[in-house]
């Protein structure tokens, strides 16, 4: 199709499209949240307004506060020792993808390579610090304690790739692979959890981490047929391979084989 045919909208409808998926898991997120903290204490102050704050991140929540306050509150009623386990792996998950990040972030061939690429490390290492914000805040105020480290089985993955990641289609792959079992593990924890309002939660943040995959997956098509100049916003649509359209979305329902147990990064 010639370059004059192409209607551009379409691409600006998919961006705020994207955007708006974003916003609205930080909704969904937040009213989770809320809703999980006042079956506590339906009378008394929101667990938060006592002892942190509520701010918004780009994408997703985040939430900021002593952990004192999450610590002296009793455990909702529902909340399960399985329930804090599960949101201490997806926090475990979480970390380690933020690590991972931070890491690409300041390799030579990231920070002085395509700024789109960098923007997106960027941009998505808040948005899983905010996860993990969010998955620790739900955790101990169920009564567990929060998961400040790594996922044990994906750290050993990550540790064995790193020293062999030598440009950004290796860091693009890695990433990938965290993003993916983010979102299989969120997804699974949808019908595992006990409580509805952790069920919201996982559901809320598990297309996030999708759409991150979907965005990983086209860079990474690019980046194999040599066109990283097209890694980049805004794009000339004429120009993308025909793949460009579907590559990022590989399945109609989302997968969850590869998904964590809910064991898997529970604080021991």
């Amino acid at each position: 199709m010639p370059p004059e045919h192409i209607d551009t909208r379409l691409l600006v409808e998919l961006t705020e499209q994207s955007q708006d998926l974003n916003s609205d898991a930080s909704r969904i997120t937040r009213s989770a949240l809320a809703d999980f903290g006042q079956a506590v204490e339906p009378v008394r102050r929101r667990w938060w307004e006592r002892g942190g704050a509520l701010a918004a991140a780009v994408g997703t929540v985040a939430l900021l506060g002593g952990r004192r306050a999450f610590a002296d509150s009793p455990s909702p009623s529902g909340s399960t020792a399985d329930d804090i386990m599960a949101l201490q792996t997806a926090a475990s998950i979480e970390n380690l993808a933020v690590s991972v990040y931070r890491t690409a972030a300041g390799l030579p061939f990231i920070k002085d390579g395509n700024k789109t690429v960098a923007a997106f490390i960027a941009k998505t290492t808040q948005q899983h610090e905010a996860h993990a914000q969010a998955f620790n805040a739900a955790a101990t105020q169920a009564g567990g304690q929060p998961q400040n480290g790594p996922d044990p089985k994906y750290k050993a993955v990550v540790d064995q790739a790193l020293p062999s990641i030598k440009g950004p289609a290796d860091v693009v792959k890695l990433a990938i692979t965290l993003e993916d079992v983010a979102a299989q593990t969120y997804t699974k924890n949808v019908s595992q959890v006990s409580n509805a309002d952790l069920r919201r939660l996982f559901a809320s943040v598990a297309p996030v981490e999708a759409q991150h995959r979907a965005t990983l997956l086209a860079v990474q098509a690019l980046l194999a047929g040599n066109a990283a100049d097209l890694v980049t916003i805004p794009v000339d649509p004429s120009k993308l391979p025909a793949a460009a359209g579907s590559v990022g979305f590989p399945d109609a329902f989302y997968h969850t084989d590869n998904a964590s147990p809910i064991s898997e990064g529970a604080v021991k």
